[in-house]
C-alpha cells in the first residue's frame, strides 16, 4: 500500500524544475500533494496509512485549511473519530470561528495532520490555534517531509511536538 502511494505521489504530485515555495524558498523540486488527497484512491490510501500512525489516545485529527481538508475527512471517516478543520484567519461573521467541527471536551487528544511539511509554520499554526481551543495536540503526521534545513523539526522541538511522515523528499525524488 505505501509503495503505491509512493508511486502515486511520483506520478502525479513530483515536479523537478525551478519553483518557489509557500515558505517564500526557493527549491528545485515541488510537491503538490493534491491530485493524489483528492482522488478516491488515494485518499483511501492515505487515510489508512495515517490511521495506522495515530497514536491510540487520539480522538480526533485536525489541520489547517486548505491541504489537510480532505487528509482530516478521510482519516476521521477511516479511523471512527472527529475531524477539525483549522482556518488561516477567523471566520469574518458569525461567530468568527477558528476552527470547524464538533465541540469536543477540553484536553481532547488531537493530531493534526499535513500534505506537505517545509518549514512546518502551516501545521504549527493548526497546532497553535487547537492548543488556544483548550486540546492536546502531541503529534503531527505528514505525508511528505521536505526536510528543508532542519526548520520544520527544530519548530517541532520547540512546540513540543512529533512528526510522523510517510516519505521524506529524498524517497519521493528518487
Amino acid at each position: 500500500m505505501k509503495g503505491e502511494l509512493l508511486c502515486l505521489i511520483k506520478t502525479y504530485c513530483y515536479r523537478k524544475g525551478e519553483y518557489t515555495l509557500s515558505s517564500g524558498k526557493k527549491s528545485e523540486h515541488y510537491v503538490n500533494c493534491k491530485p493524489v488527497t483528492l482522488s478516491g484512491v488515494g485518499l483511501n490510501i492515505i487515510s489508512q496509512l495515517f490511521t495506522q500512525e495515530l497514536s491510540p489516545s487520539t480522538l480526533a485529527v485536525g489541520g489547517l485549511t486548505l491541504g489537510a481538508d480532505p487528509l482530516v475527512a478521510g482519516v476521521a471517516m477511516t479511523a471512527g473519530v472527529d475531524g477539525l478543520i483549522v482556518r488561516k484567519e477567523p471566520k469574518g461573521h458569525g461567530t468568527q470561528a477558528w476552527i470547524e467541527g464538533p465541540a469536543l471536551p477540553l484536553n481532547t487528544e488531537i493530531t493534526v495532520l499535513e500534505d506537505v511539511i517545509t518549514t512546518g509554520g502551516s501545521a504549527i499554526k493548526a497546532v497553535e490555534k487547537l492548543r488556544d481551543a483548550g486540546y492536546k495536540v502531541n503529534e503531527i503526521i505528514t505525508i511528505v517531509d521536505r526536510q528543508e534545513d532542519g526548520e520544520a523539526d527544530i519548530k517541532m522541538k520547540e512546540a513540543n511536538i512529533t512528526l510522523k511522515s510517510l516519505f521524506t523528499l529524498a524517497e519521493v525524488a528518487k
